[in-house]
C-alpha cells in the first residue's frame, strides 16, 4: 500500500495529487480498452483516444513538475 500512496503523492508536501490519480485511472481504462479490443469486444475509438490524450497530458504535466522551481 505504501508503494501506491508514494506513486500518487506529489514531491513537495506528500499529499495525494489529483493529476496523478486521474492519469493512473485513465491509463487503467486505456489498458482495459486495449485488452478488450484484443479479446474481440468493440471499443469506441473516440472514447479510447480521449482517454489516451488524458494520459499523455497527465504524464506531461507530472514530468514538467520535476523541472519547475519549487
Amino acid at each position: 500500500m505504501n508503494f501506491i500512496s508514494s506513486m500518487l503523492s506529489d514531491g513537495s508536501n506528500n499529499t495525494v495529487s489529483s493529476k496523478r490519480t486521474v492519469t493512473i485511472l485513465a491509463f487503467l481504462l486505456c489498458s482495459g480498452g486495449f485488452i478488450a479490443s484484443i479479446c474481440g469486444y468493440s471499443v469506441d475509438s473516440k472514447l479510447f483516444e480521449s482517454m489516451m490524450y488524458i494520459v499523455i497530458a497527465g504524464l506531461g504535466f507530472t514530468a514538467s513538475e520535476k523541472f519547475s522551481s519549487k
